[in-house]
């Protein structure tokens, strides 16, 4: 017996949009039996393989334009306008579940592209909130994941700037001095959600109280992917797990403090249930 000694992050695990997505599903699962969703409604397989057993159906938009007459959920990363009108041809019932965040930022977007400002968003290319962003400026705006993807010189002197909202807050304003500093006015939208930006600082403290850290998250999520490495930063002895089986007993030192959190798309469970492996060394 390794003796372990673990504790989960009390701040890991879904965020606010994602617990309103899930708790919509479970209600109309728990009454009908069946629901579909467009997309993954988290990118986390064993959470979404768990609502999959309720009756949930992951459908893509190519399988949504072949459905009539039925209820589709829209997750929290939130749809372009395309698919809203789809649903009104297809006599679909939207269940919208988009995060309260995401919904404003792409309101916000709409009106400034309805003021014929020149939009930038920094956002992860064919990311589904991106996609839903770009959607409200009829797929105009300029989407860049990386201030070196754009040509500094060529820009227009003045441009109106927005991020995703999973984007880190720091990259943001370094990206936005960036631009200043060539010489371009920018009107700078801060529309990150500090549920999911302060969680940076909030596990760098995290992963220094503990021998070892055991990251869970999903592998298609993007937010657990730098979450991870920043806890991969502050303490080397981190290591990543998508599910409990994953986890190798010689990761592990007599008495060792183990501490275990995920990323803001990662179920509560799913760290418990690591927890009460590593109980069992």
């Amino acid at each position: 017996m390794y003796n372990l000694k673990v504790s989960i992050d009390e701040n890991s695990g879904f965020c606010f949009g994602v617990v309103y997505a899930i708790e919509m599903a479970e209600e109309i699962l728990n009454e009908e039996g069946h629901l579909y969703c467009l997309g993954d409604i988290v990118h986390n397989d064993e959470e979404v393989r768990r609502l999959e057993e309720k009756g949930l159906k992951i459908i893509n938009h190519a399988e949504l334009e072949n459905i009539r007459d039925g209820k589709v959920l829209i997750r929290a990363h939130g749809e372009p306008p395309s698919t809203y009108q789809l649903a009104i041809d297809n006599n679909l019932e939207l269940i919208d579940a988009s995060c309260p965040v995401v919904l404003k930022l792409q309101n916000r977007i709409k009106n400034s592209y309805d003021k014929d400002e020149l939009i930038y968003i920094y956002g992860k290319h064919g990311h589904a909130e991106v996609i839903g962003l770009l959607g409200q400026t009829g797929n105009k705006a300029i989407v860049f994941q990386d201030i070196k993807e754009l040509d500094l010189e060529a820009l227009p002197k003045r441009i109106t700037l927005y991020s995703q909202t999973t984007k880190s807050t720091d990259n943001f304003y370094e990206i936005k001095k960036t631009l200043e500093e060539a010489g371009i006015e920018v009107v700078a939208n801060d529309t990150i959600c500090r549920q999911v930006s302060n969680r940076d600082k909030e596990l760098r403290e995290f992963a220094n109280k503990f021998d070892k850290i055991i990251f869970v998250s999903g592998t298609k999520s993007s937010n657990g992917k730098v979450l991870y490495n920043v806890c991969k930063n502050t303490n080397p002895n981190t290591y990543f797990i998508s599910r409990s089986e994953e986890i190798d007993k010689s990761w592990f030192s007599q008495n060792d403090k183990v501490g275990i959190c995920g990323a803001t798309s990662t179920p509560m469970w799913l760290m418990e249930a690591v927890k009460n492996e590593l109980l069992t060394y």
